[in-house]
């Protein structure tokens, strides 16, 4: 696989690091393979391994010399029953089980449900869901200690299995206390994204935001129904969107997992959000060297639809061939990318009127660069709103934002199409566009002869001022 075409791919890969990639020559890989940042995710992790972690990127980041995204994905209040004895847990259709407050070990007849906030919410008819959906209970009675339920699908169940409450909004914060203690740790520990499971009401991200300030962006993980009827709001207030599909596909009828896929990404789009796809896309890869139809299917469906990322899980966490899933994702995504329809599809899904300076510079800085055939369009930025804005119209050119702050090229390795140059603030614009045609030569992005666009905010370094555009020809 030639480098350049990793750098010319539009659509970002967010690979889970686990197990199978935990040392920073495997990072290194898997960077070279494709993958653009990486996720940690607070489930199976502790304190510790986290900074290890985050460490490992931070060196892999210094020997490629190109900046890495890290995305910190908090557990959040994950349901699980408590333990079941072996052989002796099948819950047959029609019979009566109880969840209940108890310490002792479960069976066929009942289990411990350890979370009492849960029994304050729960109503007769409320449909309970065991083990990503593979049992249904329907409730019939709520004490406050004990949960009747009947079986309507049965099944074997095994030990702290999740729970899904489909019907049911509970009374409770999207933050536990471990994931504040995660947030504070991304924190300090520089992470540039913090994924926020669970949403249910736009009041979820603002709580995140208390701990995060201005330090690290929020990424609203969609897999609660109750999500979907705040999502334009959510979306507002968050900076990045994931449509999470594992605990939304059971949460909802999988037939509309779908058409909420299309919904979510266009609602991001709009707003200028970066939106991930994600839950197994490759899965098979796992322990496969080759996907399925299926799945090659899914991601190019995802590309075609404009997200910025998609998502490997355990297919590059604990999967027996993590390079080779990002690899194959990659070239998926290429060759999506070459089609024909792809620059029309995308253009043909953001169809509202602008309404701001730097959304209306953006869709202008698309227009010249098709007018002009130019190959490039250059991005000055502090913030990094600059090039998200210029991503939010999916133009063919390559996006190349150019920014002093290590921060904000970070942030912008989930940005569709955006390609992030370290470089010193210029002082002032003339200097700034010498360096331009310069830079750009010397990388081979544009030739001579080439039309250049650049866009930025005057005055310099003021953050969130996209208001000039500008056309040169390298030389």
């Amino acid at each position: 696989m030639k480098n350049n075409e990793i750098t010319q791919r539009k659509t970002k890969i967010l690979a889970t690091l686990g197990p199978s990639s935990n040392s920073i020559k495997k990072i290194i890989e898997l960077s070279k393979a494709g993958a653009s940042a990486f996720r940690l995710n607070c489930s199976h992790l502790d304190e510790t391994s986290l900074k290890n972690y985050v460490k490992k990127i931070r060196r892999a980041e210094e020997l490629l010399n190109k900046p890495i995204g890290i995305l910190v994905d908090l557990q959040g209040p994950k349901i699980r029953i408590g333990r079941v004895k072996d052989g002796e847990n099948l819950l047959k259709k029609g019979s009566i089980f109880l969840l209940d407050l108890k310490k002792e070990i479960g069976n066929y007849k009942r289990v411990t449900l350890p979370h009492k906030k849960i029994f304050l919410s729960l109503r007769k008819g409320h449909l309970i869901l065991l083990d990503d959906g593979k049992i249904h209970l329907k409730v019939t009675s709520v004490k406050l200690n004990e949960i009747r339920t009947k079986v309507i699908q049965g099944g074997y169940l095994k030990s702290n299995k999740g729970v899904n409450l489909p019907e049911t909004n509970i009374k409770t914060s999207a933050l536990s206390n471990i994931d504040k203690k995660f947030a504070n740790l991304a924190v300090q520990e520089g992470v540039d994204w913090i994924a926020l499971s669970f949403v249910q009401k736009p009041n979820d991200i603002k709580e995140l935001r208390k701990i995060c300030s201005n330090k690290a962006s929020i990424m609203a993980k969609i897999e609660k129904p109750s999500a979907l009827d705040y999502i334009d709001n959510i979306a507002n207030l968050a900076d990045g969107i994931m449509i999470a599909r594992g605990d939304l596909g059971v949460e909802l009828p999988i037939e509309s997992v779908p058409g909420w896929q299309k919904k979510i990404i266009r609602v991001a789009r709009v707003k200028g959000k970066p939106v991930v796809v994600s839950t197994q896309m490759l899965e098979s890869m796992t322990s496969s060297l080759t996907p399925t139809r299926a799945e090659v299917s899914d991601v190019a469906n995802a590309v075609f639809e404009g997200a910025d990322a998609v998502m490997l899980s355990a297919e590059s966490a604990s999967g027996d061939y993590p390079v080779e899933t990002v690899k194959m994702m990659n070239k998926i995504a290429l060759n999506i990318e070459k089609d024909s329809n792809y620059n029309e599809i995308l253009s043909s899904q953001l169809e509202e009127t602008p309404d701001t300076t730097p959304d209306a510079i953006a869709i202008a800085a698309k227009t010249l660069a098709d007018e002009l055939s130019a190959p490039i369009i250059v991005c000055y930025t502090e913030s990094g709103s600059t090039g998200i804005k210029v991503s939010r119209v999916r133009p063919s050119q390559i996006i190349l934002t150019i920014t002093p702050i290590i921060q904000t090229a970070r942030k912008l390795s989930l940005a569709w199409g955006v390609l992030c140059l370290l470089q010193k603030d210029e002082s002032d614009l003339e200097h700034m566009i010498e360096l331009t045609k310069k830079t750009v030569k010397k990388s081979g992005l544009a030739l001579i002869g080439d039309k250049v666009v650049i866009t930025a905010g005057l005055p310099l370094k003021v953050q969130g001022t996209t208001n000039l555009i500008r056309v040169t020809t390298v030389k």
